[in-house]
């Protein structure tokens, strides 16, 4: 019988679990503060964590975010290494995810779209 989840795909959870409550709670960068973690991808082999995270001002400039984390990721694998069971933490590795600006975009362009249709 198959596992309904992989490994990567716990780990995975796991990881973005441990990391949002210790961005959330522990870091004192205030780069961090308007931050959320959206998905955790690890490489086949584990070594690798892409995560990826998007900013709750759409309009924020994310380079500071990534410069935060990037400066944070020592403390943050540190962190990992005591929660989790692995014999190795996966490399940390962040990515602006700007799937929200995208659909905020096309929702608001499917709304002009259905004003203008409603009133022709």
């Amino acid at each position: 019988m198959p596992r309904e989840f992989s490994r990567n795909q716990r780990l995975g959870a796991q990881l973005q679990r441990i990391l949002s409550e210790v961005i959330r709670f522990e870091t004192k960068d205030p780069g961090l503060a308007g931050l959320s973690l959206t998905v955790v991808e690890l490489s086949r082999d584990l070594s690798v964590a892409k995560i990826y995270f998007s900013l709750l001002n759409p309009d924020d400039n994310p380079k500071t975010a990534i410069e935060g984390l990037q400066r944070a990721s020592g403390f943050l694998r540190r962190r990992l290494a005591n929660e989790l069971t692995v014999r190795h933490v996966p490399e940390l590795r962040f990515v602006h995810d700007d799937s929200v600006a995208h659909g905020v975009a096309i929702s608001s362009l499917i709304d002009d779209a259905s004003n203008a249709d409603s009133s022709r």
